[in-house]
């Protein structure tokens, strides 16, 4: 995705460790304001991820639960609040968020692949025999969407 240069004057981190929850960028009436909006999405996601990988779950569950409270339709926030709400033990909700990347974007194999995983480690997790299941449907559903591809 070719992000507008916003010319920011903090870095995304530091807008976000603010407490706001965003990054200060200025307004750049030269670029779309959606397509600023989207970039700034993807800038927020990007620090929440680093979060992710440093282990900081609840707070990456804090940075993307308000990534989609401005956009709930933003995919890879679904997704990846699936892997840390599994990590946590809360499946119930890591199989959610799964499920709605998979609505959002039901013709993308990768996330119902995600959500066989997510669904495994349900599993594992509970040795709940539903999300066996759950698991093989949607590898099922990502194989038949591959062979139509």
């Amino acid at each position: 995705m070719n992000r507008p240069h916003v010319g920011s004057t903090a870095t995304a981190a530091e807008g976000f460790a603010s407490g706001n929850g965003r990054a200060a960028f200025p307004l750049n009436l030269d670029h779309d304001p959606e397509s600023i909006e989207m970039a700034d999405l993807h800038e927020r996601y990007n620090e929440v991820e680093k979060l992710m990988d440093a282990g900081q779950d609840v707070e990456a569950v804090a940075g993307l639960n308000e990534i989609l409270a401005e956009d709930e339709t933003f995919v890879l926030a679904h997704l990846a609040l699936s892997r840390v709400l599994t990590r946590t033990g809360d499946h119930v909700q890591a199989i959610v968020h799964a499920d709605r990347a998979c609505e959002l974007e039901p013709n993308e194999p990768f996330n119902y692949t995600a959500k066989s995983v997510t669904c495994q480690r349900a599993w594992a997790g509970t040795q709940e025999q539903k999300y066996i299941q759950m698991a093989e449907d949607a590898m099922a559903q990502a194989h038949a969407i591959q062979a139509k591809q």
